[in-house]
């Protein structure tokens, strides 16, 4: 039920924020949080989940029809994350069908993440601010969270591990030298396929480059495949000139956009000297995540996609000063594997 009088005590911040000057938005940090938290929250279960093989040895996940996890992050204008909000101030759709928030979170839990590092040649004036970019990005995660970082020119290559000591990530940062071409979509692939060895099941991916694909033995179509299907959160970075030297780099925005908008990620475009602010913006957000479930209306096990959509119960003028990222879908366990008696 929709409750007007808890809404305005947790807006009460924003609205404040929204209606001052610009001078006290100088002031603020990109990563400031700016509504009340609730105190409480519900710890969500763990999901269901099959298995599904790709061609490669990629193991994706499949979301079964029992439960649907659906992680959302709201930010404002500002890039900063909007906390404080309640599960009656969301709306969820499965193919524009409404269905019933069946559990809710909004805690801080710990995330598996790959760092996945573009070391081209190209990248050779900017792989300073990028290790700049990646200590912002583990000072503002959540201390518990674990780390693995893949580099890529020619092909991708795992630099570190799995590990939850944001310095050994630092350290191989330094031995970084940029050279030869970009495999971009090789070193994406790869990252969901080293998520699944991850200790948490909420993971994301965290994507720094600055042009598109010329060297990946995978293809677009692979990979947006594999990303569609894997519960996993990406956000992509593109760090570019003021002009593209190649055709690649001119379609590089449009392919990390194309990557990172259905998991419920974000893609950027970008200088330099803006990175290391958004990514630390982006571990922030990480932090501050609501988290819905929901069991689907129709339980058919038809092996497609279902769109899913999220929306807020809140005042229509507060929607220009929101942005909602959400998973866009997920596709059903297939009837055969359903019917299995081999669960994984």
């Amino acid at each position: 039920m929709f409750r007007p009088a808890r809404l305005l005590t947790c807006l009460v911040f924003f609205l404040a924020g929204t209606v001052f000057t610009n001078n006290v938005f100088s002031q603020t940090s990109i990563n400031e949080v700016h509504i009340v938290p609730r105190e409480k929250s519900i710890q969500l279960p763990a999901t269901e989940a099959a298995v599904a093989s790709l061609s490669g040895g990629v193991h994706l996940i499949r979301t079964s029809a029992e439960l649907v996890m659906v992680p959302v992050t709201i930010t404002d204008n500002m890039n900063r994350p909007v906390i404080g909000l309640d599960e009656d101030n969301f709306q969820l759709f499965e193919n524009k069908e409404p269905q019933e928030i069946r559990h809710f979170s909004s805690e801080d839990t710990p995330v598996s993440i790959g760092i996945i590092v573009d070391t081209s040649g190209s990248m050779s004036n900017k792989l300073e601010q990028t290790r700049e970019a990646i200590r912002e990005f583990c000072e503002a995660s959540n201390p518990q969270d674990e780390f693995f970082m893949i580099t890529f020119s020619d092909s991708p290559r795992l630099a570190t591990n799995f590990t939850n000591r944001p310095e050994e990530i630092e350290n191989d940062l330094l031995t970084l030298r940029s050279k030869g071409r970009t495999a971009l979509l090789d070193a994406i692939y790869l990252g969901i396929r080293k998520l699944r060895q991850a200790r948490y099941p909420r993971r994301a991916l965290l994507i720094l480059s600055d042009g598109g694909d010329n060297h990946s033995r995978y293809s677009e179509r692979n990979v947006l495949a594999a990303v569609r299907e894997a519960d996993v959160l990406v956000y992509a970075v593109g760090i570019y000139d003021s002009y593209f030297n190649t055709e690649e780099e001119r379609l590089g925005p449009e392919l990390l956009r194309a990557i990172a908008g259905p998991t419920g990620g974000k893609a950027y475009s970008l200088n330099s000297a803006e990175l290391p602010a958004v990514t630390q913006a982006i571990g922030n957000q990480l932090r501050h995540q609501y988290m819905l479930a929901y069991r689907p209306q129709s339980k058919q096990p038809d092996g497609k996609w279902h769109k899913i959509s999220v929306k807020l119960r809140l005042p229509k003028k507060l929607h220009a000063f929101l942005h909602v990222s959400a998973r866009a879908g997920y596709y059903a366990a297939a009837e055969q594997a359903a019917n299995s008696p081999h669960k994984p």
